[in-house]
């Protein structure tokens, strides 16, 4: 006898037509609703974990432009972050440190900036630096375009600040009321990524008084922008050879502060950090100057690492014309030897008051080293001073300063004294007259120095 679809089934059991008390559905629909239900809520808690967790390895590479909102704050690099990124090929070194030494090296210097030849990449070469690679090294902050385009009022004329080989540094003002200084690199054969990748290496983690501190960065597109401190007293140079009156602001002990504090940055690069940093472009127009004459040490373009394991490079001569040591440009390899050399014609410059080559000069004065080696050996060495200099420094002081400087031009490389102990002859009062009889405890190239320094000519 045949059972209604709507009545138990003969063992007993529940038919899958038979109504429910649920909104008098069927069995059979209640079901399949339930099994959809299930279905789409496993599904959406599957996306909804799957989402936040490429949410996270995500997080440090989103910029929101459109938004206005400020971009994330990358996390800090450690120690075995900046190690893999001193061997990774981001910031491999350059093909030509590679090759062999040659007997002629092109020497590549300019007379007011540091114009380093471009690789033969395209502009849009410039963009294979991806912001995850960027982000994911913790140095500094990402700023989206649109930020620092509204911080410069759209890289406004009157915000320039300076103007180099490389680009246009402006004056900007954050969201947040923060004075900094914006870099926007030229992309010139896609040297602009070159310089990008060397400076964020060179100076992203170091944090010293007397370097200039890179707070944050932007890549977009071709776009390649650097944000540093804001330092707001101009440069060395402008104060040197600037129109600053008959009288320069710069008195004897405020070039000894601003000489000393150079050679504390670059002794900092040199004996501080692990790989050392070699800048490769020391000059008056990349020591800036704040409104107590402390001197920060910037622009790092030309800047190279130098690991442990090596006593120097092999890299195309680059540099500003005066201040380029002859041994580096003859060979091409460069070593802390090159930047002790650059700070020796500085502080040339800053005694003096004179550019490092000045064509406008009788002939035997054009060139600053070797009108002041002339100088110093017909023992006329207090006439060397900047005449704008108001009030003299003490004889025996002079002398000093003096001694450094031949020390620091010395054409044997290898005998020119190390930054640290230069910032000792700099400050000490007795140096270099010692009357004790027992040796000093330096190294062998202060030693050097003490013995360059008794055959050097008397200047009483």
């Amino acid at each position: 006898m045949a059972v209604s679809g709507n009545t138990s089934s003969a063992d007993g059991g529940v038919s899958l037509t038979s109504k429910t008390p649920i909104l008098g559905q069927k069995l059979y629909v209640i079901i399949a609703v339930t099994v959809i239900i299930v279905t789409v809520g496993l599904l959406l808690i599957f996306f909804l974990i799957r989402r936040n967790l490429n949410s996270k390895r995500r997080r440090t590479m989103r910029v929101k432009h459109s938004s206005g909102l400020l971009p994330l704050v990358s996390e800090t690099i450690n120690d075995e972050s900046m190690e893999r990124a001193s061997k990774v090929s981001l910031f491999e070194k350059d093909v030509d440190e590679k090759e062999e030494i040659k007997p002629i090296v092109e020497v590549v210097v300019t007379n007011s900036g540091s114009n380093e030849s471009g690789t033969n990449r395209s502009d849009g070469a410039s963009s294979s630096m991806s912001a995850e690679n960027l982000s994911n090294l913790g140095w500094g902050r990402w700023y989206g375009l649109n930020e620092l385009e509204i911080a410069t009022s759209n890289f406004a004329v009157e915000n320039v600040i300076g103007e180099g080989g490389y680009g246009i540094v402006y004056r900007g003002v954050l969201r947040d009321g923060a004075v900094v200084a914006v870099k926007n690199l030229l992309n010139n054969k896609g040297q602009a990524e070159k310089e990008f990748k060397v400076e964020v290496e060179a100076i992203g983690k170091v944090r010293h008084k007397n370097l200039v501190g890179l707070i944050g960065f932007c890549a977009d597109g071709a776009k390649r922008l650097l944000v540093y401190e804001y330092v707001d007293n101009g440069n060395l140079e402008q104060w040197l050879h600037g129109d600053v009156g008959p009288i320069s602001p710069l008195t004897w002990d405020i070039r000894m502060r601003i000489a000393i504090g150079t050679a504390k940055g670059l002794a900092y690069l040199h004996e501080g950090l692990e790989p050392k940093v070699i800048h490769r472009d020391v000059k008056s127009s990349n020591i800036l100057l704040d409104r107590k004459w402390n001197a920060k040490v910037s622009d790092f373009g030309l800047a190279k690492l130098l690991g442990p394991e090596k006593s120097h490079v092999t890299t195309r001569v680059m540099g500003t014309f005066g201040y380029v040591s002859p041994d580096y440009a003859s060979t091409g390899m460069l070593n802390e030897c090159s930047d002790v050399y650059s700070f020796g014609v500085l502080l040339m410059e800053i005694i003096t008051g004179r550019s490092p080559v000045d064509y406008s000069r009788a002939p035997g004065e054009m060139n600053l080293v070797d009108w002041f080696k002339g100088m110093v050996a017909s023992r006329r060495g207090e006439e060397l001073l900047d005449p704008k200099i108001n009030v003299q420094p003490p004889s025996r002081y002079l002398k000093r300063v003096l001694l450094v400087c031949l020390r620091c031009i010395d054409m044997d490389a290898n005998k020119r004294p190390k930054m640290g102990q230069i910032v000792h002859m700099l400050e000490a009062d007795d140096f270099p007259f010692r009357t004790e009889s027992r040796p000093p405890r330096d190294t062998a190239a202060f030693r050097a120095g003490e013995d360059a320094a008794s055959k050097a000519p008397s200047m009483d």
